[in-house]
């Protein structure tokens, strides 16, 4: 489908087969469709999502509460994503959501209505934990120069500090000197590169680690 008509003749089909008398470009509406005295439903149509199509959709709704937008299914190696982030905006707008495939068939992936979405605890307190460990506001609201900085990379900071200052330590000691729990666990996965197995449960700092601290020093130093 290479134009917004080409999805018209589809969701008309769809409506009348519900009993819907159906008139397209009504006033501002691209579809507009009446039955038996019920509120009327409008569906605003697009190739894509867009800004400008949820806006429009969110204007009808001072017409009516069943308002649609139909687009045509996306395809493609993002097409799932896009779908399903967009369904959950039409949801928490109270929108409907038709869908028209390149064989013509509509599919309504929700219909209009309020919607409360269901809170996740377990992502709650996950960020919580991040939140309390993680030092200061590094992050500023956004990346810093060097990327996001996460309490985990805060924990490897101080154990790479550690040693830069120590030489090479015992896990056990280098987390009773900076409170890094996980501390032997951090260094021997060594996710960053900052760190070298010397000798059982003995770690240095890498080259790599020295970088490390120039780099992201204030990130986990500096002032709150």
């Amino acid at each position: 489908m290479n134009r917004e008509q080409d999805l018209y003749p589809p969701v008309k089909a769809l409506l009348q087969r519900q009993g819907y008398t159906v008139k397209g470009e009504v006033g501002d509406a691209d579809i507009f469709a009446v039955r038996n005295g019920d509120d009327p439903v409008i569906v605003e149509l697009k190739l894509k999502f867009t800004l400008t199509l949820f806006h429009q959709a969110v204007s009808r709704l001072k017409i009516t509460d069943h308002v649609y937008i139909a687009v045509c299914k996306p395809t493609g190696r993002t097409a799932r994503r896009s779908l399903r982030d967009n369904l959950a905006l039409c949801r928490r707008l109270g929108l409907g959501l038709m869908t028209v495939r390149t064989d013509g068939r509509v599919e309504v992936q929700c219909d209009p209505g309020p919607y409360a979405p269901r809170k996740d605890k377990t992502r709650t307190a996950r960020l919580l934990r991040e939140f309390d460990r993680l030092q200061g506001d590094p992050n500023a609201g956004g990346a810093t120069r060097h990327g996001i900085v996460t309490a985990y990379r805060q924990d490897a900071l101080k154990c790479a500090a550690h040693l830069a200052e120590h030489g090479a330590t015992k896990g056990a000691v280098v987390a009773q000197a900076t409170g890094v729990v996980a501390a032997t666990r951090l260094m021997r996965d060594n996710h960053y590169g900052w760190f070298e197995k010397v000798a059982k449960g003995v770690y240095d700092v890498s080259q790599s680690g020295y970088e490390g601290l120039k780099h992201w020093a204030y990130s986990w130093d500096g002032p709150d």
